[in-house]
């Protein structure tokens, strides 16, 4: 396994490449098309009924969302609902506390992309993270990537950025695209804080280039999406992308 060495804010700076955030922001804006490309649709509530799932999917077909992201349970729905449609089903992994077994995490996400999923979004295990075992945190997002990359999905890595201290963030940020994520992603919404512009600028800092960002949580209108994509973000997740992209002249 590879060293993870110490990291400081100053090392962060170098060698990440550089993202445009006006100018993903301006392109993004200037059609409600463009936003829902950018906004993964989501239903997570442990309540969520089959219904409820349908049409969530229905909406990502209609608006052309770049995802439907449904709890593993509808996986196998979603991906029905949506085959054919060019719309990509995520799929939440270890979600939402992130304290699941390493081999509990790999057999999820092996079964979720051998249903169809195209998108995994995994929580970091924050505990570990907070109790200095970084070698099992890398472990675990490695698990989950090699089996994403395996089968040309994507993997988000769910920091829970509310539960950290400004060094985990950092941290936990290096780790994860150390291990392989393809974005960094602020929130479950699940816990005691969503998405900030603030953290959302910090993940983008340690990514440069190197990865996406996903802001969620707590994303309920067009002027919040705003401000997550002009601090960085490049991916969002919401509940309220339909009220969304409508605030932009979505039929």
């Amino acid at each position: 396994m590879p060293v993870i060495t110490p990291i400081n804010e100053a090392e962060l700076e170098f060698d990440n490449g550089t993202f445009d955030s006006a100018a993903f922001t301006a392109q993004t804006l200037s059609r409600w098309q463009n936003l829902a490309s950018a906004i993964d649709h989501t239903l997570l509530k442990p309540d969520a009924t089959r219904s409820q799932i349908e049409k969530l999917c229905e909406e990502a077909a209609h608006y052309r969302f770049a995802c439907a992201m449904v709890n593993p349970v509808w996986a196998s729905t979603a991906v029905s609902m949506l085959a054919g449609t060019g719309i990509s089903v995520g799929v939440v992994v270890g979600f939402p506390l992130g304290a699941s077994l390493v081999s509990t995490i790999s057999t999820e996400a092996t079964s979720l992309v051998r249903l169809g999923a195209r998108e995994l979004d995994m929580v970091l295990p924050v505990g570990q993270l907070k109790s200095g075992k970084h070698q099992s945190v890398e472990m675990a997002v490695r698990a989950v990537a090699d089996i994403a990359h395996q089968h040309d999905c994507l993997l988000k890595v769910i920091l829970e950025t509310c539960l950290l201290t400004m060094e985990e963030k950092l941290r936990a940020s290096e780790i994860a695209i150390q291990a392989g994520a393809d974005f960094l992603k602020t929130s479950t919404g699940f816990s005691t804080g969503g998405a900030t512009p603030a953290d959302v600028a910090l993940l983008r800092g340690v990514a440069g280039a190197r990865a996406g960002v996903k802001a969620s949580g707590g994303i309920r209108t067009l002027a919040d999406v705003t401000a997550l994509l002009e601090a960085g973000a490049n991916r969002i997740g919401a509940s309220a992308s339909v009220a969304i992209v409508r605030e932009l002249g979505a039929e």
